[in-house]
């Protein structure tokens, strides 16, 4: 079936680079600011756009950036029990009062970020916790939106939204193209933040 190009490499730069600048607008500054990507492909995105955000603050700041699993809280995980789980890098320092920025590519139904709001739960308590994705396509299940979006793709469920990276696939594209229909799970019943491990796809 023939994909669709979308983003290509001078597009997916220019949208971090922007993403960058609206993150440090966001958090009026650097301070306590800190970066967690959701695998697989936003950590590379996370890792970039600590990159960005390093250079364009200058001085001696470093961004710090670190990876989040979400495997083990997803709401399907029943359904699907082989789900391969990925390392959760915490910066040095924690996320205890902190601002903490999640990254992953394509935002869908909500319920990874769900997903990862109670895993981000059990390493410690943010100041704040904010969206950054790539791709934003639409079809929300729970009542999460991005805070910076790369680009917003409006798509009929029956297509597939692909994202590629350098780092992972050897190319920066967003393509997209009829598939099966996507779905991140059940309409599994709602849990609220109070009540799922005190803790809402990037996610």
């Amino acid at each position: 079936m023939a994909a669709r190009a979308v983003l290509q490499q001078a597009d997916i730069s220019r949208a971090l680079t922007r993403i960058a600048h609206e993150i440090l607008e966001d958090n009026k500054g650097t301070d306590g600011l800190v970066l967690l990507g959701i695998p697989t492909r936003g950590v590379e995105l996370a890792d970039r756009l600590a990159e960005l955000l390093t250079r364009i603050a200058g001085g001696d700041w470093v961004c710090p950036v670190g990876s989040l699993d979400v495997t083990m809280y997803r709401d399907d995980l029943g359904r699907n029990p082989v789900r391969s789980t990925a390392p959760t890098r915490m910066p040095g320092g924690g996320i205890d009062g902190r601002r903490v920025v999640l990254v992953d590519d394509v935002l869908y139904s909500g319920r990874t970020i769900r997903a990862a709001l109670d895993a981000l739960a059990d390493h410690g308590r943010p100041a704040a916790v904010r969206l950054a994705v790539l791709v934003d396509r639409g079809h929300r299940e729970l009542p999460i939106r991005p805070d910076f979006v790369g680009k917003n793709l409006p798509s009929a469920a029956t297509e597939r939204v692909n994202v590629r990276l350098t780092g992972t696939d050897g190319v920066d594209a967003v393509t997209i193209e009829d598939g099966e229909r996507q779905h991140e799970g059940p309409p599994a019943r709602l849990r609220t933040l109070s009540t799922a491990r005190g803790r809402g796809e990037a996610a």
